[in-house]
């Protein structure tokens, strides 16, 4: 990439919203997406703190907006992602629920990085189904996959609502099924390997974007 036109600031900011996807359960905190996505952008020439992440195994969007709450962030972020739903879902919680709450969180991340929609990245819910751990539980597994896409659905269509950027992994991560090097030990979360995906597709619109906001 052309470094000559990226707009510089002395350093910049991460803020990671979401559950066990965006903690990484089942790999070093070093090893999570947000993580690894800082590590990209420092090495393509721009300065991050390290991320910041508001998350926890088996939050649910209101779980995460509640404890957005408490947290009393108060700090401008330079960007925000937010992944979470799949603990709405694995719950038997509804889309219909979901959507409410998803659209708060979104305001909440819009307000935390001054109202600028391209700094808000949505992340779509991996779809666990494919996972040795779906197919160990006993539950339907076509099910669970119907019921995350129209999760994605969702915060897709409320992403675009608000006009904020959304980085869709669910089918990459569906490769999963075939590579077990993408799994960590637990046969559910992602693998450091599979988070790496994630973080340079993230890296890569936070890169986009300041490249675009120089010329403008």
């Amino acid at each position: 990439m052309d470094q000559t036109f990226r707009k510089v600031k002395p350093q910049y900011t991460l803020l990671s919203l979401g559950d066990s996807y965006t903690i990484g359960e089942g790999v070093l905190p070093g090893k999570n997406f947000p993580n690894q996505t800082v590590r990209l952008l420092r090495g393509s020439g721009l300065r991050f703190q390290h991320a910041k992440v508001i998350a926890k195994t088996g939050w649910t969007a209101s779980e995460l907006l509640a404890a957005t709450d408490i947290a009393a962030i108060s700090d401008h972020y330079d960007f925000i992602t937010l992944l979470i739903g799949v603990n709405d879902q694995y719950r038997g919680g509804t889309v219909e629920t979901y959507e409410p709450v998803c659209r708060a969180l979104l305001e909440k991340a819009l307000h935390f990085c001054g109202g600028m929609p391209n700094h808000v990245i949505v992340i779509s819910i991996p779809d666990w189904s494919k996972t040795p751990f779906a197919a160990a539980s006993g539950r339907d597994q076509k099910q669970i996959s119907n019921e995350i896409e129209a999760y994605n659905k969702s915060n897709r269509r409320i992403a675009n609502e608000y006009a904020v950027k959304y980085a869709d992994i669910t089918n990459g991560s569906n490769e999963a099924a075939g590579n077990r090097d993408l799994l960590a030990q637990d046969g559910l979360h992602p693998s450091e390997k599979e988070y790496a995906k994630w973080a340079a597709a993230i890296a890569q619109m936070i890169n986009a974007t300041l490249v675009t906001e120089s010329k403008q």
